[in-house]
């Protein structure tokens, strides 16, 4: 059945676009600069139209366009003023264009100078307009599209979590404005996370490096995210709803533009979702999120800003019953398993930022921050359970088929929890940035407080067959348990210096970068230096190829997770871990078809000591703070983006990665890290109705190979055990309602500029996924894997408004 409607799908796409063929015409031409030289890299868009492309080397560009109608054509580049140019083209037609592009004079950026556009070392910059338009059933906006960047792997569309070539969660930086952002702290599972920190409505640049990056990016081992709100120069706003919530923004001047502002209010409840997972009960998560970006002007030279967000995520679980089938066809099981109890998580989070920027003259920048951040964290439950385990009749011919033939176990676990959590950072900052003819000089500093204060209680009991585990015939015991009451007060200060010059060379361009990092951590008086160097080099050859080499110390100081032990105390004497990276790379830009495309590798090196070895269920992250390791990570990424349809940019990413690690002193030598995963790859993809652009389809695809785990509370070494390989497809299909070429006719809707409604489908093929295991005991003492699975096939509907 679902191959027929797959064949009858193709014909009805291919006869509507042998019809519409005749309504589409070529525009083609060159780009050149005053003096007469070819401009590449010129981003060429349609106004109105979700269309676009970029000149090659010799500044050509070809672009299919509608045909019979005006069309206005926009020609931008950093460096140089914005040409805007409208055309008619007849179908079957072509057309030809010569733009001249004048150069514009560029103010210097708040830290970093920006009309350099290839001193960035390892740090990719994404474009803003696909945060829109990617289908994705959690968070959606940034987080998504950091997804299907190579290095970058996940495996639980609940979450906006990722991980960077064998790292973990907690080795990701996060900016915002130059604010590092933190995430709750007793998140666990996917379902609770709610909505990330980012507003993709307010955000104006998305800067991304997967590792190798340069001294001003902090002191994380993985990755940095770079995010710039936008600063508004008119009035507008958008809007949206969907099964899945609703979110709204708006931003304006005043003042004569001396004050300028961006808000956004974000609701989310993932009810919708959580229904199609196995457990079965009364979900009700409310996520619920307000931010706000301020500035005023009050010179040419001098101006301040105010980052303000508040959050709330609740989480209410009745769970009900759970019916999970797993196993081989040789070996078909059964989990069945009746609840009673609730769950009630709470968390808040608070941040304000405050930010004075002063830029005396065009070549120097000086920018101070002063920042609070305060979270409030509770996780409580109470939930018994009663399991059945049966092995399933496999036996096709019997009438018995799929049904319960032998019990292999019965028992009962209750799981109880009371945490809580709370946690304060104060911070200032100082950053600066220096431009002369061949240098650019970042420099900048930060001191930080925090106070950090929790409660963990939790126990399980669990029994099998009448008996409790561990078993014992005098006391009853519990499976597992943590108490611990701690509370941490400390500073840190940190700083960089760095710079980055231009050397010429007789065929290209050839850029350093060169800087070192310092951290001192009060708590564990440990003093840091992380020296870190770059080179990239542009040479003059007929085929467009740059090549990238860069290498540093990378060193993660302890936060308070990496603190703990299993036993919930605190190890005062856990070192920062340390990571020795080296990244060779090359960016080879080509012409297919007569569109440009783009062809990235990066290859990587990684050794580490001073690891804190953890385990990983769902989403939370136990460390062994009484424990240390050494370590590797080695791979490559690819990734080929481009004009796959003309007029819109699709990529695919592969990764192939190996990470292991060797405890010290438990003489079981090199294991799998807990995220060794071999092989990634992740695909986006767009195309529109030939001759009828405003129909569009967005599709992204996941494949991440199996992941190491082993029971809770076992040893590293027994990560011999491994999960299904993770496998998701999500589709999007986009109709344009109202746009500047089709504007609304009704008085309700004549100050809308842009309206589109959204068709998405989450999991297209309905794989079961999974996540973790829920371990249960047979009446012969045996283990059994029980898989908690990701949510199933869903359909969300989605209207999205722009005035």
């Amino acid at each position: 059945m679902i191959k027929r409607l797959f064949i009858l799908t193709l014909l009805i796409v291919a006869s509507y676009a042998s019809y519409s063929q005749s309504n589409n015409a070529t525009l083609r031409g060159v780009i050149l600069d005053q003096d007469g030289q070819p401009l590449d890299m010129v981003n060429i868009g349609l106004q109105d139209y979700p269309l676009g492309t970029s000149s090659n080397r010799e500044g050509r560009f070809l672009l299919r366009v509608p045909a019979g109608r005006e069309i206005v054509v926009v020609f931008s580049s950093l460096g140089y003023a914005t040409v805007v140019d409208t055309i008619n083209i007849l179908p079957d037609d072509n057309l030809s264009l010569e733009v001249v592009m004048p150069a514009a004079d560029l103010e210097l950026a708040e830290v970093v100078v920006t009309e350099r556009r290839r001193n960035n070392g390892n740090v990719t910059r994404i474009d803003p307009r696909f945060l829109n338009i990617l289908p994705d059933a959690a968070t959606g906006g940034v987080e998504a599209l950091i997804k299907t960047l190579p290095g970058v792997s996940t495996n639980n569309e609940l979450s906006s979590q990722y991980t960077v070539r064998g790292g973990n969660f907690d080795e990701n930086l996060v900016y915002v404005n130059d604010i590092e952002i933190y995430r709750p702290f007793l998140i666990r599972a996917g379902q609770q996370e709610g909505l990330s920190f980012i507003n993709s409505d307010m955000v104006s640049t998305i800067d991304f490096s997967a590792g190798g990056f340069n001294a001003r990016y902090g002191d994380k081992m993985s990755s940095v995210l770079d995010i710039k709100y936008r600063k508004p120069s008119i009035f507008r706003g958008s809007a949206s709803v969907s099964l899945l919530g609703a979110t709204a923004h708006f931003e304006d001047v005043a003042m004569n533009g001396r004050l300028a502002h961006i808000s956004g209010i974000r609701y989310k409840t993932n009810r919708y979702m959580l229904g199609g997972l196995d457990e079965k009960g009364e979900y009700d998560p409310q996520f619920l999120d307000f931010q706000t970006y301020i500035t005023y002007r009050f010179t040419e030279n001098f101006d301040v800003s105010f980052l303000g967000n508040a959050s709330q995520n609740q989480y209410e679980f009745i769970p009900q019953t759970r019916r999970t089938t797993f196993g081989t066809w040789d070996r078909p099981y059964n989990a069945t398993i009746y609840f009673q109890g609730q769950e009630v998580d709470d968390f808040k989070t608070y941040l304000g930022a405050l930010s004075a920027n002063y830029h005396p003259n065009l070549n120097l920048n000086l920018k101070f921050i002063l920042s609070a951040f305060n979270t409030s964290e509770e996780e409580t439950y109470d939930i018994l359970g009663e399991y059945y385990l049966n092995q399933l009749e496999r036996n096709m011919a019997s009438e018995e088929f799929g049904d319960s033939v032998l019990n292999l176990g019965v028992g009962a676990f209750l799981n109880h929890a009371r945490n809580y959590l709370d946690a304060q950072v104060y911070s200032f900052s100082h950053k600066g940035a220096y431009n002369s003819e061949k240098h650019l000089i970042n420099w900048g500093f930060k001191i930080q407080h925090e106070q950090i204060e929790d409660q963990i209680n939790e126990w399980i009991y669990r029994d099998s067959t009448g008996y409790s585990l561990p078993y014992s015939d005098k006391d009853v015991l519990l499976y597992f348990t943590l108490n611990a009451q701690n509370k941490i007060s400390s500073n840190r200060v940190t700083g960089y210096v760095q710079d980055t010059w231009s050397v010429p060379t007789g065929n290209g361009d050839m850029y350093f970068t060169g800087g070192v990092r310092m951290n001192y951590w009060d708590f564990n008086n440990e003093l840091l230096l992380s020296p870190r160097i770059s080179v990239s080099y542009y040479p003059e050859w007929e085929n467009k190829i740059s090549f990238s080499l860069s290498g540093g110390m990378y060193h993660q100081s302890p936060f308070f997770k990496e603190l703990k032990n299993l036993d919930g105390s605190v190890n005062e004497n856990v070192k920062a871990q340390r990571s020795y990276q080296i990244v060779a790379g090359s960016d080879y830009i080509f012409s297919a078809w007569d569109r440009p495309f783009r062809f990235t590798t990066e290859a990587y090196y990684k050794y580490m000591d001073r690891l804190i070895p953890y385990q990983v269920d769902n989403v939370r992250i136990r460390y062994r703070g009484e424990q240390q390791a050494i370590g590797y990570a080695t791979g490559i990424d690819m990734k080929v983006n481009g004009e796959f349809v003309s007029g819109l940019q699709s990529w695919a990413s592969l990764s192939f990665m190996k990470t292991e690690e060797n405890i010290i002193g438990d003489n079981y030598g090199y294991i799998p890290r807990p995220t060794d995963q071999i092989m990634n790859f992740s695909l986006f993809f767009q195309d529109y109705l030939p001759g009828n652009p405003s129909y569009k389809m967005q599709l992204s695809g996941f494949y991440g190979a199996r992941l190491p785990t082993s029971p809770p509370h076992a040893e590293l070494y027994n990560l011999i055990f491994r999960m299904p390989p993770y496998r998701r497809i999500d589709l999007g299909i986009s109709k344009v309602i109202i746009s500047a070429s089709n504007p609304g006719k009704n008085r309700l809707v004549r100050h809308i500029n842009d309206m589109w409604v959204s068709l998405e489908v989450f999991n297209l093929l309905n794989i079961n996924n999974t996540i973790s295991y829920f371990w249960v005991s047979s009446i012969q003492g045996d283990q059994y894997a029980v898989p908690n699975y990701l949510t199933n096939r869903k359909i969300n509907l989605k209207l999205s408004v722009k005035f």
